[in-house]
């Protein structure tokens, strides 16, 4: 069941598009899900299903491609040429909102954490497929889109992953 707020993200594991509702305002994006799936399991390497929130909002004013590890920023911006020394390296770039579940035993609690599982909607390079499910659990934006989603999102949005 879908809930009905002033704002509200809906993510499509079918379709691989994220939709922003913003009162009458509809705003579409394609993603990148689960290469995996769906899933709620720790180490499944899938997306979680079902009732989320925003819980932290990581980024603001950080430049295009900027480079996270570890939630932190240490002042590197995403480079191609450096990036082809890390092949398969999972980028997490711009932006990152933090998911956290809602649902006891689906996506909140125990090994389904979706918080304690590090579940994000990020920005990705360029070169990632988009509408593909491709990623290693989280939801996958190009920047300039998840930069734009980040500037109207506050934390405690309502986020439901749907397949």
């Amino acid at each position: 069941m879908l809930y009905r707020f002033a704002m509200h993200i809906i993510v499509s594991l079918t379709d691989q598009t994220l939709t922003l509702q913003d009162g009458a305002e509809s705003h579409r994006f394609p993603v990148s899900t689960a290469a995996a799936g769906a899933g709620c399991h720790q180490g499944s390497n899938a997306t979680p299903l079902g009732r989320h929130l925003v819980r932290v909002r990581i980024g603001d004013r950080l430049p295009p491609g900027a480079v996270f590890r570890g939630r932190r920023f240490h002042g590197e911006i995403y480079d191609p040429a450096r990036a082809a020394e890390a092949p398969g390296q999972d980028w997490i770039l711009s932006r990152i909102l933090w998911l956290g579940g809602l649902e006891p035993g689906l996506n909140l609690g125990g090994d389904v954490d979706s918080f304690r599982r590090f579940i994000y909607i990020h920005g990705t390079p360029d070169s990632e497929p988009m509408g593909t499910a491709a990623s290693h659990g989280c939801i996958r934006m190009r920047n300039t889109d998840v930069i734009a989603l980040f500037a109207r999102v506050p934390v405690a949005t309502p986020v439901t992953l749907v397949e």
